[in-house]
């Protein structure tokens, strides 16, 4: 349940992201982890005050982490969840109990740690370093947040890779690895078995690792990270896996086998094959947390899926006409879209609208769009790091037929354009996609504008 705030708590919460814009964005991380770990041992180590289940990979990790942290909460547990990006405010991020954390208590803690956030940042300074990041800090705040709450089990999604994450300074019990893919090439390396490498870094001596289905060369990482830690390690397809999923409305019925025992038929609120392997994933995480021999109840798992939520992942957004939003922003992801949308979707004809990001592939996510058919808006977000619209869309219509894309300059042009089209035909649709902040702008105007099917 969402604490109502006042108007002041509102502004002070508001203050602290101010204050945490005005340090370096989470597009430029600081592959470190002493100044994290500084802040933190000041602080008293709030990094430790409850078990950790710890999440990395490439796609799926936030969808992870919600079912993962609505299991745990059914199960009986008071939950501290920190995701990224968020969609609307950045309380989104920090949850406790399954709400995003009070406007009060952000500000309040944010107070309480600001001395030893400046004394960290003015010893950075000393010796030639940035200040902590947005996310540094950010990661600060949470562990503060869920020390001050209190919780039982603390769900923590890296912001980026995993062995320099500054989420990496706390050690999971239970590290989760989702589908690992090329994705921040200029960071985490050129490579799938590279970007694996800086993944595999949250292993800690003696966790249990859980992982989804890898490509040859990332499952030999974490297989190698494993035994080098004396790890134990739970490979989907072979220690757990998805029996069956099933179109159902409103999502699908999954059943699952998992480290534990079999659970048939539950209810899954989300479209997709990938999100039933993610339940599959999220289902080993918990058993391996609780106890490999430890059966879940059946009654656990039916709450903690029918209140599962994952914003911005194949949402629905209106049915008048239909405009669903997906953050696929890379070709990976693009690609179980595609999937989904066959499986679960029946459009007759389909248009994209499309803003990507700066560092991301193009080209590969359109290749990967290309099979729908679909025509192409192509536009760009509110965000700093958007492609232009009419440099991202030479690049669309140098992969697909140019007569297949549209520019529109700004986005509510674009949705303007798109939802004109699909209202004025049978079982058409329209899709946004590309990227997070597209999705987040979307959203925004979908909820100005009350769409129908909100």
């Amino acid at each position: 349940m969402t604490i109502e705030s006042t108007p002041e708590e509102r502004d002070a919460a508001d203050a602290v992201y101010a204050d945490l814009l005005a340090r370096i964005g989470e597009a430029a991380p600081q592959p470190r982890l002493d100044a994290t770990r500084r802040a933190v041992e000041l602080l008293g180590d709030p990094h430790r005050a409850a078990p950790v289940i710890h999440l990395t990979g490439t796609n799926g990790k936030t969808s992870t982490s919600r079912m993962i942290e609505s299991i745990l909460r059914a199960q009986g547990l008071r939950t501290g969840l920190l995701t990224s990006p968020h969609l609307a405010r950045f309380t989104e991020r920090v949850r406790i109990d399954g709400a995003p954390i009070a406007d009060e208590a952000v500000a309040r803690i944010w107070d309480e740690i600001t001395p030893i956030i400046e004394l960290v940042d003015a010893e950075l300074v000393a010796r030639g370093e940035a200040p902590l990041t947005f996310f540094e800090a950010l990661t600060v705040l949470a562990f503060a947040a869920f020390a001050d709450a209190p919780v039982d089990v603390v769900v923590l999604e890296v912001g980026m890779g995993g062995e320099w994450d500054s989420t990496n300074v706390a050690d999971g019990q239970v590290a989760v690895v989702t589908p690992i893919a090329i994705d921040h090439q200029e960071r985490l390396g050129r490579t799938v078995e590279e970007i694996a490498r800086t993944k595999s870094g949250i292993v800690k001596p003696g966790a249990e690792v859980v992982t989804a289905f890898q490509p040859p060369e990332a499952l030999q990482v974490l297989s190698d990270a494993a035994e080098r830690t004396g790890a134990t390690l739970a490979v989907e397809g072979g220690a757990f896996a998805v029996l069956d999923s099933r179109v159902a409305v409103g999502g699908q019925l999954v059943s699952i086998r998992g480290l534990a025992g079999e659970y048939r038929d539950l209810a899954l609120p989300l479209y997709g094959r990938h999100q039933a392997e993610n339940a599959a994933v999220a289902v080993a995480a918990v058993e391996a947390f609780l106890g490999r021999e430890v059966r879940l109840a059946d009654e656990v798992l039916e709450v903690g899926f029918a209140e599962v939520t994952s914003p911005g992942r194949l949402q629905l957004v209106s049915t008048e006409p239909t405009v669903l939003v997906d953050a696929a922003h890379n070709p990976h992801g693009a690609a179980a879209l595609v999937q989904s949308l066959e499986e679960y979707f029946d459009f007759d004809e389909l248009v994209i609208v499309l803003g990507v990001l700066a560092d991301k592939d193009v080209e590969g996510i359109v290749q990967a769009l290309e099979p729908t058919g679909a025509t192409f808006v192509v536009t760009a977000s509110e965000s700093d790091r958007a492609i232009p619209a009419d440099r991202l869309a030479a690049r669309v219509a140098a992969v697909i037929a140019p007569e297949r894309v549209t520019v529109a300059e700004r986005l509510d042009d674009a949705l303007d354009e798109a939802r004109d089209w699909a209202g004025r035909g049978e079982r058409r649709g329209v899709l946004v996609t590309g990227s997070i902040t597209l999705v987040a702008d979307v959203l925004a105007i979908a909820e100005d504008r009350e769409w129908s099917g909100r």
